[in-house]
C-alpha cells in the first residue's frame, strides 16, 4: 500500500433529526484542504499533510473541531446542531429554490457572472499563448482481498503493490496507465484560431496508445465553463454556470470569505430535476470582477448516461492581478462501470491538466496557424527524464511513477498478453499474428447470409507491422453453400509521400453483393454492403448481383482534411438470381452482362476532422465534424470494350449537430444526375432496407430496386433527444430511454430512354419506377437505450401506398439495432 497520503478521512453528517446534512463544508483545520457532503451527507478527504483535527461547518449550524487521533479515520458520524438565535440564517438546502434575485442572493450574483463574463479569462486578449502539461490514466478501482486473490490475476499479484486511496471517493484503485503530454498552446480571438505544438509524449508502453489516448481526449474534451453547455462522452450537460442554468439548477448563497487574498462568494448548486444531463457541487466567485475562482462539478448519479457512475470535475483559476483570474488547474475523474452500485468495481479514467506561463497580445502571421498535414517528430515521445523533470508542472506520485515499470514488468506476463490479446480482437475485430505480421479478420465477418450463396463463410487477413504501416495488402475467400461458388478479394495500399498523403492503392473483387444498397459510391474495392448479407429479412431478397471489379486509385490531401481521390475500375456485372434480371437492349439483341470502365475524380473535405496516427491507415479520432463529398464519374465506351458513354455527378453532405440540452441531431444531403443512357445495373437505386436492422441512410420502407433513378436528391434527419423528455415523465424517469425521431425523403426521375434500354423480353425484369410524382417520404419513432444497448424504430411509409400502383408497399415496419453508447 501507499504511504503518500498522510490524512484520510470519511464519513456521513446529520443534523440532530437523523437527517443527512448536503453541501456541509469538511476541512483540516489550518489548511485550505477540504471537500463538502454530497446529498447524503456521504465525504471522503485525504491529504499527502498530516491533520490533527477537521472542521465541519453548515450555514445555521454550530461548528464542529473535531480532533484526529489517527492518520486514518473511516466511517465517522458528525451530528451538526442548529445555532441558538439563527433560524431566520439558515438557508435549507434542499427542494426548490426560487428564481428571483430579490429573493435569493445567489441569483443576483450569478447575474453578474454572465454579464461580466467576456471580459473574463483569455477573451479580454487578441493572442495569447501558455505551457501546458496533461497526464491521463486509468485506475482499476474498488481492490479487495477477493480481487486480489482471484484467478484473473493469479500470476500477477505484483501489480498490486501500488495500490492507493482516491481522495474523490475514497476508494482503493491501482493505476494501469499513464500517458504525459507536454505543450505549447498559441491562440488568436481575432482570427479565431488556435495551434497546438506537442513537445513531449512519455506513456506506459502499450503499442496502441495513441488510440487510447485519443478517445479519453474525445471523452474529455476542453471545455470553457462559461459556455451553456459542456460536451463530455458525447452528450450536452448543462453548465452550472449556463444562462439556461436557472431553469436547471437550484442556487444557493452559502458563504463569503477571503481566497487567495480575493473576496469570494461560495455558492452550492444541485439540479431541480432528476435524470437530467447535470451537476452538483458548489462555485466560488470573485467580487468586483465577478469571475469563477473555482468550481467542483459531480454528475448528477441519476444523470442518463451509460457506463459511468461518477463523473467529477475540479477548475481553480489563478488570480495574476486584481482584474485577471487564468485557469491554473483542471482535473476530471469518470468512474466506468457496469452498474452504478456503490460497490461495484469499475476503472478510473483521470485526465489532470496544468497551465502556466500565459503571454498576451504576441500577435503571429495567420500562416503560422495552419495545421500541416503531416507533423509526426519521434523524438518527441522519446524524451529525456531530464526534460520531464524540467517540464512537468506537478510531480508523479510514488504509485504514477511505479506504473511505467509495473507495465513494463507486466508485458513480460504470459497470461496478461492472452488477456489483452483478447481485448485487442474485440476491439478490432483482427486476431493478431505478430509472428508472421499477419492479422486474420475481420472476425464479424466470418459467416453471413442471402438467397443466393445460402450459408456464406469467409476467412480474410492482411498484413499488419504495426498501426503506422506506410503499406498494407489485404484478402479473403470466400463460400457459399447454396450456390457452390468461392469468392475472393485482394486490395493493396502504399503510402509514398507523408507530408501530402500521397496514396497509390489498387485490388480485385470477385463476389455477389446488392449493389444500389448506397447512394454515394465506395472507392474500397474489398468494401461490401452490409445488405448483401441478411439472415432474416422483410421479404424474399433475391436481387442480388455477381460482381467482378478491378481498381486502381491515387490519392493526395495536400490540405488537411481536404483528399483529392482519381480512380479508374472495370467491373463486370450480371444477375446472380434466375429471378432477377440486369438484362438490356442492345441493337443486336438483349445482353445480360455489363462491362464497364469509369474513370472518377472526387473532392471531401471534413472540416475540424482529427486523426490518430501517420501510416496508410489512420483512424478518426472524432466524430463531430462534418463530411462533403463531391465527385464526377466518367463511363468511357469502347475502352476495354465497356459497353456505355455517360457521366455521372454526386454529391453528398452529412452533418451531426449539438442542440444542447436537446441532444443530437443527424442530417445527410445527397443529389446525384447521370448524363447518358444506361442500364439498371448502372443507375442510381434509392436504397431500400429489407433487413430487421435500422441502417442510416437507408429507406426503412423500401424494397431493394423500388425505386430507381438516374437524377435523385435524397434528406435523412434523425434526432436523438437523449431522455430529454421522458425524464420529466415518472414512470419513465428510472428506465433511461431515449427517445428518437427521424424522416427520410427522396425525390428522383428516370428518363424514357433509360426505361427502354432496361425494358426486355425477360419476365424477371423489375418495374422501373422513380419517385417523380412527389417526393417519397417515411418517418420514425424510436426508444434508446433500451437495457442500454438495444434501439427500437416504428417506421412509417408516408406516401405511394396506391394498392392499385404499390400492391407490396410496406405502410409499417419494426426494425431495430445494438450498440455501446454512453
Amino acid at each position: 500500500m501507499s504511504v503518500l497520503s498522510q490524512t484520510k478521512v470519511s464519513g456521513k453528517v446529520f443534523d440532530e433529526f437523523d437527517e443527512p446534512v448536503a453541501f456541509a463544508n469538511v476541512i483540516f483545520k489550518g489548511s485550505s484542504e477540504g471537500t463538502i457532503t454530497d446529498e447524503n451527507g456521504t465525504f471522503y478527504l485525504e491529504s499527502k499533510d498530516t491533520w490533527d483535527a477537521l472542521i465541519v461547518s453548515f450555514i445555521g449550524f454550530a461548528t464542529l473541531d473535531i480532533p484526529l487521533e489517527k492518520r486514518v479515520n473511516y466511517n465517522l458520524k458528525f451530528i451538526l446542531k442548529e445555532e441558538t438565535g439563527s433560524l431566520d440564517e439558515v438557508f435549507i438546502v434542499t427542494g426548490k429554490q426560487s428564481k428571483k434575485e430579490s429573493e435569493n442572493p445567489a441569483i443576483a450574483i450569478l447575474k453578474k457572472v454572465w454579464a461580466h463574463k467576456r471580459k473574463n479569462g483569455l477573451r479580454q486578449f487578441n493572442q495569447y499563448e501558455y505551457d501546458k502539461y496533461e497526464k491521463v490514466e486509468f485506475d482499476l478501482n474498488t481492490i479487495d482481498s477477493a480481487l486480489i486473490k482471484s484467478k484473473l490475476f493469479k500470476g500477477m499479484e505484483f501489480v498490486f503493490n501500488e495500490v492507493d486511496t482516491s481522495r474523490v471517493t475514497g476508494k482503493t484503485y491501482l493505476p494501469i496507465f499513464i500517458n504525459e503530454a507536454v505543450s505549447k498552446v498559441y491562440g488568436d480571438n481575432t482570427l479565431k484560431k488556435e495551434k497546438v505544438d506537442l513537445l513531449g509524449n512519455k506513456n506506459s508502453g502499450f503499442s496502441d496508445n495513441q488510440i487510447i489516448i485519443d478517445f479519453v481526449n474525445d471523452l474529455y474534451s476542453e471545455f470553457d465553463i462559461y459556455d451553456n453547455y459542456l460536451k463530455f462522452f458525447d452528450k450536452s450537460f448543462v453548465s452550472p454556470i449556463s444562462k439556461t442554468g436557472i431553469h436547471t439548477y437550484n442556487y444557493v448563497l452559502a458563504d463569503s470569505t477571503y481566497r487567495d487574498n480575493k473576496w469570494c462568494y461560495n455558492i452550492i448548486y444541485y439540479p431541480r430535476r432528476k435524470n437530467e444531463l447535470t451537476f452538483k457541487g458548489d462555485f466560488w466567485v470573485a467580487d468586483t470582477t465577478y469571475a469563477i475562482k473555482e468550481i467542483n462539478m459531480q454528475a448528477s448519479k441519476s444523470a442518463n448516461i451509460n457506463w459511468v457512475k461518477e463523473i467529477y470535475i475540479e477548475q481553480e483559476f489563478d488570480v495574476l492581478s486584481d482584474s485577471l483570474l487564468l485557469l491554473k488547474r483542471d482535473y476530471f475523474m469518470s468512474d466506468f462501470s457496469f452498474n452504478k452500485k456503490e460497490k461495484s468495481r469499475g476503472v478510473y479514467g483521470k485526465r489532470t491538466t496544468l497551465y502556466d506561463n500565459y503571454v498576451f497580445d504576441n500577435p503571429k502571421d495567420e500562416k503560422f496557424y495552419s495545421e500541416e498535414v503531416y507533423n509526426y517528430d519521434k523524438d518527441i515521445y522519446n524524451r529525456e527524464d531530464s526534460f520531464w523533470e524540467e517540464n512537468r508542472m506537478e510531480a508523479l506520485s510514488k504509485d504514477e511513477k511505479g506504473v511505467y515499470k509495473m507495465l513494463d514488468t507486466l508485458k513480460t506476463v504470459k497470461k496478461f498478453k492472452r488477456l489483452y490479446n483478447m481485448g485487442s480482437i474485440l476491439a478490432s475485430g483482427y486476431i493478431e499474428f505478430p509472428e508472421w505480421n499477419l492479422d486474420y479478420g475481420p472476425i464479424f465477418s466470418t459467416f453471413g447470409f442471402n438467397e443466393v450463396e445460402g450459408m456464406r463463410l469467409r476467412v480474410g487477413g492482411r498484413t499488419y507491422f504495426g498501426q503506422n504501416d506506410l503499406w498494407r495488402v489485404e484478402g479473403f475467400t470466400a463460400y457459399g453453400f447454396k450456390d457452390n461458388k468461392f469468392k475472393y478479394g485482394i486490395s493493396g495500399k502504399v503510402l509514398l509521400n507523408k507530408k501530402n498523403r500521397f496514396i497509390i492503392s489498387g485490388g480485385n473483387r470477385r463476389d455477389i453483393e446488392q449493389i444500389g444498397a448506397s447512394l454515394t459510391t465506395s472507392t474500397d474495392v474489398l468494401g461490401r454492403s452490409l445488405a448483401s448479407s441478411s439472415l432474416i429479412g422483410t421479404g424474399t431478397n433475391d436481387k442480388l448481383t455477381d460482381i467482378n471489379i478491378t481498381t486502381l486509385a491515387v490519392e493526395l490531401e495536400p490540405i488537411k482534411n481536404v483528399v483529392f481521390i482519381l480512380s479508374g475500375n472495370y467491373r463486370t456485372l450480371e444477375s446472380a438470381s434466375p429471378t432477377f434480371s440486369l438484362d438490356y437492349n442492345t441493337p443486336t439483341g438483349i445482353e445480360s452482362e455489363i462491362k464497364q470502365f469509369e474513370s472518377a475524380f472526387s473532392v471531401s473535405y471534413f472540416p475540424k476532422r482529427k486523426m490518430t496516427g501517420y501510416g496508410v491507415e489512420r483512424h478518426e479520432a472524432n466524430d463531430d465534424f462534418a463530411r462533403l463529398f463531391a465527385q464526377v464519374t466518367r463511363g468511357s465506351q469502347g475502352m476495354f470494350k465497356s459497353d456505355f458513354d455517360y457521366t455521372k455527378l454526386q454529391f453528398s453532405y452529412m452533418q451531426p449537430w449539438s442542440v444542447g440540452g436537446l441532444g443530437r441531431l443527424y442530417t445527410t444531403i445527397e443529389a446525384g444526375k447521370t448524363f447518358g443512357d444506361v442500364p439498371l445495373g448502372l443507375l442510381s437505386v434509392i436504397p431500400g432496407n429489407q433487413s430487421y436492422f435500422s441502417v442510416y441512410n437507408s429507406f426503412a420502407q423500401l424494397d431493394y430496386y423500388e425505386f430507381v433513378t438516374d437524377t435523385y436528391a435524397s434528406m435523412h434527419l434523425e434526432h436523438n433527444f437523449n431522455g430529454r423528455f421522458f425524464s420529466r415523465i415518472p414512470f419513465l424517469r428510472k428506465l433511461n430511454w431515449r427517445e428518437i425521431i427521424g424522416f427520410r425523403a427522396a425525390w428522383g426521375e428516370l428518363s424514357d430512354s433509360n426505361i427502354a434500354l432496361s425494358t426486355t423480353s425477360n419476365p424477371y425484369n423489375i418495374p422501373l419506377i422513380s419517385p417523380n410524382n412527389k417526393v417519397y417520404y417515411e418517418y420514425s419513432v424510436g426508444v434508446g437505450n433500451i437495457f442500454k444497448v438495444f434501439r427500437i424504430d416504428f417506421n412509417f411509409r408516408g406516401n405511394y401506398l396506391n394498392e392499385a400502383n404499390y400492391p407490396d408497399s410496406r405502410k409499417f415496419g419494426v426494425t431495430g439495432s445494438f450498440g455501446f453508447n454512453f
